[in-house]
């Protein structure tokens, strides 16, 4: 059996179809603009507001990379906060940095689907009069205090890629002011082998995931046709990968990423991760450590985070047996990770992810399980 890590596109997505539902936030936001990855909307939106040199934004020290590369190069001088082994800001330790460095903005994350301490964050940049600005890359279709994530900042951005099967995608929102230097912004276009090759490749998970041989296969024959292209020096900006690179920050989202987000049926795809959630945490109770067991009313899953001995080994054991599982960000930045914080470190050596997404079945839900218990990755 095969458990792919992201979500496959079906190609019956490719055809016409009736639209399916109204689109939910971010998708329905009247001040949206559509960059080909998440990463390029936040320099963007550094660079409107004028960061430079001096101007401190607040970044928790867990984090990607990708989006404290992106704030840097925009001009801004990034000041790390400490996240709790539950994904939640230290939040003693953020006001005492807030009066030591006073800070123009707040930068939160919404880790995995579950939302930060809103209420008090927005307490807090209301109070010191900084810009809030959330990050739901990990986070689409979440909603906390009867609100979608994305909505209490005065920005937003998400990542779109890492919940439905598009081949590129991010979105920033400007919840208050529109900033003139946004509005302006001209974007070009992607390049068709960018766009083609992830398209096949989601295609291919997919199909791996119905018809396990015949994907398998197809893999390999899309392997050798991207190793081709590489020979033969057509470049293909990448999504889903760590780094940051300003040659590419001027690129639109696709056509084609548009087209498919109006066939999605996206209240289908919340309810599929919380009931892959709830059945996996059935399953695992008691045997395996949580990183969040409780599931709010409003989480939209990305993934069910467990504590591992090790992560990076037991990734691989999966992976032998047909299960995506994903190490959560092992490294970050390095000037974070020069600091002392203790249960950042911990979470980037022991939290790893497995698949619950909407293309994973039941029947896939209780052979992740299996395996899981097999291999006793219990911490």
């Amino acid at each position: 059996m095969y458990a792919p890590t992201w979500p496959g596109l079906r190609p019956a997505y490719l055809f016409p179809s009736r639209a399916i539902q109204e689109p939910p936030f971010p998708l329905n936001a009247p001040n949206a603009a559509y960059f080909y990855r998440a990463r390029n909307a936040i320099y963007h939106l550094f660079r409107a507001l004028d960061f430079r040199q001096g101007s401190v934004v607040l970044v928790p020290a867990y984090h990607s990379g990708n989006e404290v590369w992106a704030i840097r190069a925009a001009g801004a001088s990034v000041v790390f906060y400490p996240i709790n082994r539950s994904l939640e800001p230290d939040l003693d330790a953020l006001v005492r940095l807030c009066e030591s460095r006073n800070p123009r903005a707040l930068f939160v994350i919404h880790f995995l689907g579950w939302p930060q301490p809103m209420k008090e964050l927005t307490s807090l940049c209301e109070k010191r009069g900084m810009i809030l600005i959330e990050d739901c890359a990990l986070s689409l279709l979440s909603e906390t205090q009867g609100r979608p994530l994305g909505t209490f900042g005065d920005y937003a951005i998400f990542c779109l890629y890492k919940t439905v099967p598009v081949p590129n995608g991010g979105i920033l929102v400007q919840n208050r002011s529109v900033l003139e230097g946004l509005a302006s912004l001209a974007l070009n276009p992607c390049g068709i082998p960018s766009v083609a090759g992830r398209s096949a490749e989601l295609m291919l998970e997919w199909i791996r995931s119905q018809w396990g041989s015949l994907g398998k296969a197809l893999s390999r024959t899309k392997r050798g046709a991207g190793r081709a292209l590489s020979t033969l020096h057509i470049r293909r900006v990448p999504v889903g990968d760590i780094g940051f690179d300003l040659a590419d920050v001027n690129l639109a989202m696709s056509s084609l990423s548009h087209i498919l987000l109006k066939r999605f049926d996206f209240e289908a795809i919340r309810l599929r991760r919380r009931q892959n959630y709830l059945l996996l945490r059935q399953k695992l109770d008691g045997r395996v450590a949580f990183l969040r067991a409780e599931l709010g009313n409003g989480v939209c899953p990305l993934s069910f985070p467990i504590l591992v001995p090790d992560k990076r080994s037991a990734a691989r054991a999966l992976l032998q047996r047909g299960i995506g599982a994903v190490e959560f960000w092992n490294y970050g930045d390095s000037e974070a990770r020069s600091l002392s914080f203790e249960d950042v470190q911990f979470l980037r050596d022991h939290v790893l992810e497995l698949p619950i997404h909407q293309d994973i079945t039941p029947e896939q839900v209780e052979y992740i399980a299996e395996e899981v218990l097999r291999l006793k990755l219990n911490f």
